[in-house]
Parts: C-alpha cells; sequence; structure tokens
C-alpha cells in the first residue's frame, strides 16, 4: 500500500469518535452499522447492546478506535460514562478491551464509580472472569480516577440541591467520602440539610 494512503486510513480511523446510521445487524456483542453505505463492525457491552433499536433504526455510538498490528476494532458506547470507564479499564495493567467490555456489561458507570469508593471488592467478583486479585487492582488503580458525582441517586436519598449541601458538610467535619455516602443514603427524601446533617451524623456515630 502507498505509504501516504496508508497514512492518511491510519488518521482517519484514528479521528473516529462517533457513528450514526442505520442498525443491520445484532451478533452481541458485536453490531453493524451502515453510514454512508460504510458498514462498521463495532464492539459493544451489554449494557449498550440492551438499549440499542431494533434493526433498520437509526443509532447513535460513542465509539473507542483500538489499533493493534494485526486488526483495527471500534468499540461503540451508549453513553459518555460508558466510554470514559472503557478508556479507564484499559490503560490498567492486564486489562484489556474483552475485560473492559466484560465489566461494562456487569456493572453500571454509574455503579462502579460507587464500588470504587466503597473499595467494594465483592461486587466486582461477581463478574465473570474478575477474581480478588483483579478486583483489588482495579479498585486501586480507579480510585480518584472516577467522578463521585456521577454516583447513583438512590429513592431514598435527599433531593440533589440539599445531598449536595450534606455531603459537602460531612467531608468538612472529616469524615471520609465512604463514610458519607454510607450516611447519606440513609436519608429520607423529604430532608432539609440541617435535619440531614443531623440524622447522618447519629448514624455515622453508631458506625
Amino acid at each position: 500500500m502507498d505509504k501516504n494512503l496508508s497514512t492518511s486510513l491510519f488518521l482517519r480511523y484514528e479521528m473516529i469518535g462517533r457513528i450514526q446510521g442505520i442498525l443491520l445487524e445484532k451478533n452481541p456483542p458485536q453490531v453493524l452499522v451502515d453510514c454512508h453505505g460504510v458498514g462498521y463492525e463495532i464492539d459493544v457491552p451489554m449494557s449498550t447492546f440492551y438499549n440499542l433499536p431494533a434493526l433498520g433504526g437509526e443509532v447513535t455510538l460513542l465509539t473507542h478506535l483500538a489499533i493493534r498490528e494485526d486488526a483495527h476494532v471500534l468499540y461503540g458506547f451508549g453513553t459518555a460514562d460508558e466510554r470514559m470507564l472503557f478508556r479507564q479499564l484499559i490503560k490498567i495493567t492486564g486489562i484489556g478491551a474483552r475485560t473492559a467490555l466484560a465489566l461494562l456489561s456487569g456493572i453500571s458507570a454509574r455503579e462502579m464509580a460507587e464500588v470504587v469508593v466503597m473499595q467494594d471488592t465483592a461486587r466486582l467478583c461477581r463478574v465473570p472472569g474478575i477474581g480478588k486479585k483483579t478486583a483489588e487492582r482495579l479498585l486501586l488503580e480507579l480510585k480518584g480516577k472516577l467522578d463521585s458525582s456521577a454516583l447513583p441517586n438512590t429513592p431514598s436519598a435527599p433531593d440533589a440541591a440539599n445531598r449536595t449541601d450534606i455531603q459537602n458538610a460531612l467531608l468538612a467535619l472529616g469524615y471520609s467520602e465512604k463514610e458519607m455516602l454510607l450516611a447519606v443514603k440513609q436519608l429520607p427524601a423529604d430532608c432539609n440539610v440541617s435535619d440531614g446533617i443531623k440524622m447522618a451524623l447519629k448514624t455515622l456515630s453508631k458506625s
């Protein structure tokens, strides 16, 4: 192949960050998307796969291209959080793209943020193919790298504004993020900031 053409194709692949087109095939974990007459084979986690439209429907995926000596593999994600987590995972030694897809198929990006804060090894070990040592390495490597604001909101938690104020107050008092999250989770949804702090402190005093 001409060197200039090869370089041009490489740069073109490097810039693929989003695919929008018609969903032609669904063969988990791979899908085929037609984009202006070009069919893109894209590997997706099951969290994305379950939310795909029916065949023939229009689909938009955020993508990550992995370039290897023997292949160019395109991975697709339904949300920016999923892609961000995938990219964080494949930076970890011993975690390849397939393992990263398995993790995203077994645990959502939002749930992963909480798992990392809680250092919940047991939760990661429930994902097929993830043993205790791998789980421990993942939690260590991801600590502080996931946005805690993406933590899931439970039905029992206060509304967003009050929850943020309560969380900040507890952190300012010297409690760890893990302690803070456990306490805030147990608060009723209708509590105000003052009452929320008092109830959280009461819960923390018992732990």
